[in-house]
Parts: structure tokens; sequence; C-alpha cells
């Protein structure tokens, strides 16, 4: 594999300031349908336009730079509301700009307020359809003072420019609206901007975000973030499913990304958009054979990322069991398939184990940074539990030799992976990474001298390059592969420790050990919420908050859109640092599937809530197949017992959750618990 495939020649200290990703003081509001993508940059250090709009066609990735709406000298500044009066542009200073979601009809809206004295405006963005690739800004400029005004509006896109002439009494207000549409033009796409004449919202865009669930935690904290997750991870998909790793970073794709995505979806009702992406990874991205693609590529056998074939069998299950959509398993089962049996090939089997071999790690480290052939925990994990799906699923469309046969297997992968004494991923009581195929562990990696890797990067630093801890070995307690309440999570939670500000202050955890690190030293958003949630089944409700707190003090917080990662990195060669919408999906699994505790099965339900220390009650309603279930939740007062109600009608407490029969009719729940 060559390790140059992520290398990019994208050089933000070429052309204006706005082609930088990490701005100091930056959040990206990303808004869409389908149709049209767009992120709001509201930068308030002032090193780039304080209030620009990014416009990109969903369909088509690449760099920051390559937004249509990016000019190659001014970057964003034609996409700024500029008011001009006698001469005078009466800007804000970029600290006084204040942004917030809100919602306008239901639907996802971006609200930016300023002030240019003696003017106080208001800008609204969202996408009042789902038809077309548009986008709408409401203005409204009031004037503040007693004085008449007589100004000029000026925006636009790139050379592009809108004008109008206004007059403002003294305390009179005006409301504006802008319409940004992509068009093709011979094979190319640009966007139009035109003043607009109405602001109607429609109806289809209504019913798809009233389909979305709703959650309310009473903490200021949990409710941005599942706001914004819930907003920005359906923006972040075009119309056929197509999804960038990391926005403005990668531009490529991965099933094992994508997965997590359609999963997070079906969580929040948007079964419709779930189905597009899983259809089109069985239809594309995995072979006939049952290999997948990663990084948009088909891989040779040693470096083929096995985990990814477990998660896409996984999320496929969520989806059934969320929508109740068995059709999609008759028409892509021999992709289902080929993906289940792909693992078990005699390439990938180790014979003295069972397990599955490679020499490919669940962070793609390879060959070139030094990873031996060898059994990795998060592809026995995965490739296990993704079997244990693909029995589920085999038994529904009446495959029972298939489904017999497939649990089998996962069974013993399972069983060797934690209790095979040689070969084994348990190592003096916790979990760990990586075993070589003879037995040993590998505990260092060295990269090759000619792998071509940027040379400042600590895998180049002298000394040992330490393979353990991994974030991933939080996985199998999140998943609850393994018991996370006993005592091997406890200690494999203890060595993930390490991993907190390694070489940093700020908190938050990196994907491993930071001297193995082919890239730059910093915390992980994505990998510290697999430990999140990781805490949360195992009850250490102080640390799952620690990482929680972190998560909303670091740049792009305020949008709820975090970065990849929070440090340096060498650019070039490799790519500025972009939106993961990953994290959006780990963000809304563990407040669904973890925090509310609603898992669905395909006859019934598990309900399992647990309100983390220091929330007193939560509410919440979710799209489940053809009804609404509804949940009201919160802590017992005085001498409370706990109970359930089920539609008014009580049902004991049990301590490993309730399981209800599905009906055709809506469901409502209250529970008082501990």
């Amino acid at each position: 594999m060559d390790v140059k495939e992520h290398f990019y020649n994208d050089n933000p200290a070429h052309g204006p300031a706005d082609a930088l990703t990490t701005l100091p003081g930056v959040n990206y509001f990303f808004l869409g349908n389908g149709f049209i993508q767009a992120a709001v940059q509201v930068c308030t250090s002032g090193q780039g336009t304080p209030l620009g709009l990014l416009i990109m066609h969903p369909e088509k990735f690449g760099p920051k730079r390559n937004s249509l709406t990016f000019d190659q000298d001014s970057g964003l500044q034609s996409t700024w509301l500029r008011i001009f009066s006698r001469g005078k542009l009466l800007s804000p200073s970029p600290s006084q700009l204040k942004s917030c979601w809100k919602e306008r009809v239901g639907i996802p809206a971006l609200e930016v307020i300023w002030k240019g004295s003696p003017f106080f405006v208001s800008e609204v963005f969202y996408c009042p359809d789902r038809k077309r690739p548009w986008l709408v800004r409401e203005v409204i400029i009031k004037n503040l003072s007693e004085k008449k005004y007589r100004v000029i509006i000026e925006t636009g896109v790139k050379n592009q420019t809108l004008e109008k002439i206004l007059e403002f009494g003294p305390g009179k207000a005006i409301r504006l609206c802008l319409e940004y549409e992509i068009k093709q033009k011979r094979q190319k796409s640009e966007v139009l901007a035109r003043w607009g004449k109405a602001f109607h919202i429609y109806r289809e865009a209504i019913a798809f975000w009233k389909s979305s669930a709703n959650m309310h935690f009473f903490s200021p904290l949990l409710d941005h973030f599942f706001k914004a997750s819930k907003y920005q991870l359906p923006s972040s998909v075009s119309k056929t499913g197509k999804l960038d790793g990391s926005i403005w970073q990668y531009n490529r794709e991965w099933p094992r990304d994508q997965s997590m995505v359609a999963t997070g979806l079906a969580m929040i009702g948007q079964f419709e958009l779930a189905k597009t992406i899983l259809s089109r990874n069985l239809n594309q991205f995995v072979s006939d054979e049952g290999d997948t693609i990663d990084s948009s590529c088909l891989r040779p056998p040693e470096e083929c990322e096995l985990d990814q074939n477990g998660l896409l069998l996984s999320a496929l299950k969520t989806y059934v069991n969320w929508s109740g959509d068995r059709d999609i398993l008759k028409k892509h089962w021999p992709k289902i398939q080929a993906a289940a049996n792909f693992p078990l090939k005699k390439v990938f089997l180790h014979p003295q184990s069972g397990l599955v071999h490679n020499q490919r790690e669940f962070w793609e480290r390879h060959a070139a940074h030094g990873i031996e052939d060898g059994l990795e925990l998060a592809h026995q994990v995965y490739v296990s539990l993704g079997l244990q799906a693909a029995a589920y699923l085999a038994r529904l469309v009446g495959k029972e030799n298939e489904a017999t046969r497939w649990e089998k297997a996962s069974a013993e992968i399972r069983k060797a992976t934690l209790f095979n004494k040689k070969f084994g991923l348990v190592h003096k009581g916790y979990l760990i990474k990586r075993r070589k195929t003879r037995g040993g562990i590998q505990r260092e990696i060295s990269p090759k001298p000619d792998s071509k890797l940027p040379t400042g990067v600590p895998l180049f630093e002298e000394g040992p390059h330490y393979l353990n801890p991994d974030s991933s070995t939080a996985l199998p307690i999140a998943l609850e592969f393994i018991n996370p309440k006993d005592k091997l999570a406890s200690r494999t939670l203890a060595e993930l420790e390490k991993l907190w500000n390694q070489r940093w202050t700020g908190g938050g955890y990196a994907r491993y050990h930071v001297s193995s690190e082919p890239d730059s030293p910093g915390p992980w958003p994505f990998p510290s919420l697999f430990i999140a949630r990781a805490y949360f089944e195992a009850g250490q409700d102080e640390k799952v908050w620690r990482i929680l707190h972190w998560l909303s003090t670091v740049p792009g917080a305020k949008a709820g859109s975090w970065f990849e990662f929070y440090g340096p990195r060498p650019v070039p060669p490799y790519p500025q640092i972009g939106i993961v919408p990953w994290t959006w999906a780990e963000i809304l699994i563990f407040l669904i599937h973890h925090l509310c505790g609603v898992r669905p099965e395909w006859k019934e339900i598990l309900l399992r809530p647990r309100l983390l220390q220091g929330l007193e009650k939560m509410r919440a309603s979710f799209r489940l197949r053809n009804i609404l279930l509804s949940l009201s939740i919160r802590k017992a007062r005085g001498k409370e017992k706990p109970v359930f109600f089920i539609n008014g009608k009580s049902r004991p407490f049990q301590e490993g959750g309730l399981r209800l029969p599905l009906s055709e009719k809506d469901i409502k729940i209250e529970a008082i618990l501990r």
C-alpha cells in the first residue's frame, strides 16, 4: 500500500486566509438537503472572513478552497453581507458575532446576529425544501438610531455582486431574502445568487425533519450536542448516499464510517437516508467476493480492513430493527452473504486459533508503518459481531442453515479472542490491541526506511514506538462484547487513561500511544467517544462527563462540528484537518442506544434507560417503524420505587431493562429510575 494516497497538494499557506480549515476562532455550521451542502463560517478571531458562506455540491468532494463560493484571491469575502452608509462600511468586530442553532417551522436553521452601529442585523440560513440545490438566507436589518439612513446593502458570490439601496427611518426594520442555487453550466457546477421574494418553507422539508427524533435532557450541553448532531448528520449526505469521510480532508469514502452514519440516521428516524447509504454500500462498495473498499479502493488480503464487513452487517441489523424493512435483505442478500463469508476465507483464518489475521490494523497503519502479520482485537470483535448480525438477519429471511453456521463462527471467534491462552487478546487482565501470528504481543512498530512518511512525526522520533494502549480496546466494552462491569473492562479502561493528555494539556484521548503516531500528536473526538460509551456502560459517569465537557471546549464546539483531531499536522504532504461526520453519529448512538437505552429488536423492544449522574430527567420521542415511541424518564423522589409505566399501566422495574412486544400502536413510556 502506498502511503502517498493520502498526500495532498493543498497548501493553506498559499492564497487567502479562508483556505485554512482550522482558522482560529472558527465554527462551521453545516446545512444541506442532499442536493446542496453548505457550511456557514463564523470566524470571531478576525483571521478569516467573519461571516462567510461555503457552498458545495454534495456529490463532488474537494478541499475547502474548491467550494463553489470560494474565490482563489479573496476567499469568502464576497459572501459577507456589507452595509455602506455615507461611504463608510458599517461592519461588526468579528468578536461581536453571535451564532446559534434555531429552527424555522421545525427545520434546522442557523442564526447569526451582529451590530454595525447604528444597525442590528440578524441573518438566518436554511434549506427550504428537499428537491432542489437551494439555500435561503433571511436578513433582518434594524435601524437602532433616531436618524434616517440611506444605505447600500452588498453581498455576492465570487465575482457576482448583489446590491440594494434602502432607506431606514428611525427604528425601522427591513427584511430581505437571499437565495443561492447550484446550477450546471457546461458540465461545471456554479452558484447563482439572487434576491428572493418569499420566505416559503416546503412541506417535504417540514415532513423530513418532523420524522426525526426529539430529545430533551434539561442539560444545555447534551441538548446542544443532540441538536447539532441531528441537524448536521443528514446534511452531510448527498441524495445518492455519498459521504466524505472527513469534509474537505480526505475526499474519499469508507464503509466503516458510512455504517456508523447509517446507524445514527436509523436511530433518529431517518430510515430512507440510512437505506440509501446501506444500499449504495452493498451495491458499490462490496465486491461479489465480499471484500469492502476502504479509502475508495479495494485492497489485497494483507491490507483488508476486516472490521468493515462486521460494521456494515451490524448497521444493517440496526436499520432493519428500527425501520422494520426486510426488503433490503431480500434485494441484497448475495452481497450480504458474501460480506459475512469474506473474513472466514482461508487466507484470513489463523489455523492455530481460529481468529482472523492480516497486516492491517484498525487505524489503517500497515506494513510501511511496521505492522506485522497478526491478530487485531478490533477485527475479531467486529467480525464476530458482524457474523452474529448476519445470523440474525438470515433468520428474518428464512436462511436457517446460514444463520446456524455464522452463529457458530461468531461464538468461536469470541471465545478464542477472550479465552485462548496463547493467541487471545487478553494480557494481565486487560484487553490488548494485537498479537503476532506466533502468539507474541506486538508491542512496538518501526516504520520502513523507504516508507515515504513525513519524518517530523512521532513515529520517526528516537526510542520505542508503542502500539498499546489503543482506544479501539474500548469498543468491546461499549458494544458489550464483554461484560462492562467486570474486572477485564475496568482494567482495560484503566490502561486507556494513559491516552489522556499525552503531549497536550487541554484534555481528550488520542487514538493510541502517541509514540507510534505517523501523523501529529493530539486528541481525537470520535475515539474519545468510544471511551465515553465504554465508561457509561461501566458506570463511571465522572469519566463520561469529563469527555463531554472536553468536547464542549474545543474549536468547533459552538457549532457542534468537530475536527478530526486537535493538534498541528504536516500540511502538506498531509491534507488539512476536516470535519468528520462519524463524530455526529457517535454522539447520537451514545445518547439514544446508551443513555436512553432504546434497543429495538424484530419482535420486541428492549428499554434500558439510565440517567447520567447529575441528570434528573429526560424526554424523548422516536420514530420506530410506523409508530411513535415517547419516553419520559426521571429519578425517583423520596421513597418512590423504580417502575415503568407503559401506556399508563405499571410494570416492575428490571435492572437488565424491560422487554416489550412491538405493536402497531404508539407507545408511551414513563420510567422512574433509581
